[in-house]
């Protein structure tokens, strides 16, 4: 499921890039006038896989293609994400950045899961009053680093309960839930918060993000209309 995730995520993406720079033989699907988005195909493909694995509880190899096509699907549908979002076509626009990081972090957690990470694992009965405290505690702490807006780390955090520990504790980004509600305007917080992240400072998740929403094409060019970068297939 995560190859299938990965590979089909980097072919989406250069096949959007080639659309949208009117080179290679991809064009946008329309039906009827109406543009058919790529989370098209892969909410029916979550839907087909999630059904099948549901109704039928496959064995080998009927398993690996329902996974495979599950990841598939996930692909194609988090890579507009930002189109549920903001119900408008941003994808390569600023806001369109969002589907970048929602794909990256599933990637994430999907890595985690497959080396063994496990938020909820089983414990005795003896223990489940301190597991389910402990399990509490760490959501909460992955909660507060997502709220300042160390998105990242608090999903990695959900999984390593030291990670997410860590960001809690950390200086909020001065755009985020945590800043907007806990730094006052003119408090110490706040202007700590602004030296460390100025505006258009970029860390090493910007950069990453960077590789997958910037258009190939000049940044100041005004996109043209209809060829909004989407897949044929």
């Amino acid at each position: 499921m995560l190859g299938a995730y990965l590979v089909t995520f980097l072919v989406t993406r250069l096949i959007t890039s080639m659309i949208r720079d009117g080179r290679g033989p991809f064009r946008d699907t329309t039906l009827g006038g109406v543009h058919v988005h790529h989370q098209v195909y892969g909410i029916f493909l979550l839907l087909g896989a999630g059904t099948a694995e549901l109704t039928y509880r496959p064995g080998s190899p009927w398993v690996q293609v329902i996974a495979v096509l599950f990841g598939i699907g996930a692909a194609l549908t988090l890579d507009e994400f930002a189109l549920w979002l903001h119900l408008d076509d941003v994808y390569w626009s600023a806001e369109g950045r969002r589907s970048v990081d929602a794909v990256l972090v599933a990637l994430v957690v999907g890595a985690l899961l497959l080396i063994g990470a496990n938020p909820l694992a089983d414990s005795s009965e003896e223990s489940a009053p301190a597991a389910a405290l402990a399990i509490a505690s760490n959501l909460l702490f992955a909660v507060i680093a997502i709220g300042k807006g160390r998105t990242l780390l608090g999903i990695i955090g959900v999984f390593i309960p030291l990670v997410a520990l860590v960001a809690a504790m950390r200086l909020a980004r001065p755009g985020s839930p945590w800043a907007r509600r806990m730094y006052r305007p003119g408090s110490r917080r706040l202007a700590r918060s602004s030296r460390r992240f100025p505006p258009g400072r970029r860390n090493r998740w910007d950069r990453i993000v960077d590789l997958f929403a910037t258009p190939r094409s000049a940044p100041d060019e005004v996109p043209v209309p209809h060829r909004s970068g989407r897949t044929d297939s």
